[in-house]
């Protein structure tokens, strides 16, 4: 199965299946998780204005996700960056890549395929330009 996984996470409500999930795969291989979550911050012509939650509650809600899936017995690393608006499934690509995960597993807010276009989902993005699978949780 997936020894290595990449949870990317944020604070939708989906986030708790998405971890529950994630625990789930890497119980199977006695895997190890990549737990990501991305401060996104909005980019204007002349100012940027910060992510809407502070580096500490960022990650405090990220060594959370990492305790959880500890308590289930999944060996887990957390980490929290801070990227522009847009940029996310850039990023959540690369780190995929640089820890050579077999499988991405996150969360959609429920957005259908027109929404997805429109407003650009992050999991739509990533699906369309990762190399490896992705495991969308609703």
């Amino acid at each position: 199965m997936y020894d290595r996984l990449l949870v990317a996470i944020d604070d939708s409500a989906a986030t708790e299946r998405v971890l529950k999930a994630a625990s789930g795969l890497a119980s199977l291989a006695n895997g190890e998780v990549w737990v990501l979550h991305l401060r996104e911050a909005e980019v204007l012509p002349k100012a940027m204005v910060p992510a809407a939650e502070s580096r500490g509650e960022a990650s405090k809600f990220v060594n959370e996700a990492v305790a959880e899936l500890a308590k289930a017995g999944v060996k887990a690393h957390g980490e929290v960056r801070s990227t522009f608006y847009g940029q996310a499934a850039k990023e959540i690509i690369d780190d995929a890549r640089s820890h050579d995960v077999g499988v991405i597993v996150m969360g959609s807010k429920g957005h259908g395929d027109l929404a997805g276009l429109l407003l650009g989902s992050t999991a739509h993005k990533v699906i369309h330009l990762a190399d490896r699978p992705v495991l969308v949780v609703r």
